[in-house]
């Protein structure tokens, strides 16, 4: 199961935005991604907690930031609950997309897992649904995603296979990389991992299911 530690910066003109604590695992019945976000200085500025299926829909999503909440799943697309800081008023909404993304590595990961490109292929357009940073607003995106290349890497802990993808904003045409191992982002614009306990999983139909005993309800390791 790995833990580790992202640092997030603004991809354009990479002002520090704080840090990502995470752990995750694979399962029979999917992929779980927790995490804790913290401020440049250290303070607590949010936390994700992801649920992916076998297919890669997202079958559970809360994600906290400024005080916001939203919780959602793959229901008829996607649907998802917005509540304001007060909790005095929420706010339904729906979208014909099968996923979210945002700023967390982990969509990054759910959004590959989703597709299931073969290297070489032509490109894949998705739509998803964007919870865009400081509030978790949402905001509907299409994407063209293609995987570049896949290369093995030799490690102390045995070979890394390592996913180069071509991900590419339709609305903007800005073109960018993304490099994944297994559940873990490697690379990509805004992130960097800084830290990892224990290899990346790799996606398997007989993984371990690491949260079947509640493992994912404690809280990632900090700094």
């Amino acid at each position: 199961m790995p833990r580790g530690r992202y640092s997030l910066h603004d991809p354009h003109d990479h002002t520090p935005l704080g840090e990502e604590h995470f752990h995750c695992a694979p399962g029979p019945s999917g992929w779980r991604y927790v995490a804790q976000l913290t401020t440049p200085d250290g303070q607590h500025r949010g936390s994700l907690d992801l649920a992916i299926d076998a297919l890669g829909r997202p079958i559970r999503l809360e994600a906290n930031a400024a005080s916001w909440q939203v919780r959602g799943a793959a229901i008829d697309g996607v649907t998802w609950v917005r509540t304001d800081p007060t909790g005095a008023e929420a706010t339904e909404g729906n979208v014909a997309a099968p996923g979210f993304t945002g700023s967390s590595p982990a969509f990054l990961v759910a959004t590959a897992r989703l597709l299931r490109l073969a290297p070489g292929a032509p490109a894949t357009r998705v739509r998803l649904l964007a919870l865009t940073d400081p509030v978790l607003a949402p905001r509907t995106v299409d994407q063209a995603w293609a995987l570049r290349s896949r290369a093995e890497h030799p490690t102390d802990s045995g070979p890394l296979v390592v996913d180069e993808y071509q991900v590419t904003a339709l609305d903007t045409g800005e073109v960018h990389t993304v490099h994944i191992a297994g559940d873990v982002v490697l690379s990509a614009p805004g992130i960097e991992l800084e830290h990892l306990e224990t290899p990346p999983s790799a996606f398997t139909d007989d993984s371990a299911d690491d949260f079947a005993d509640g493992s994912a309800d404690d809280e990632p390791e900090g700094r």
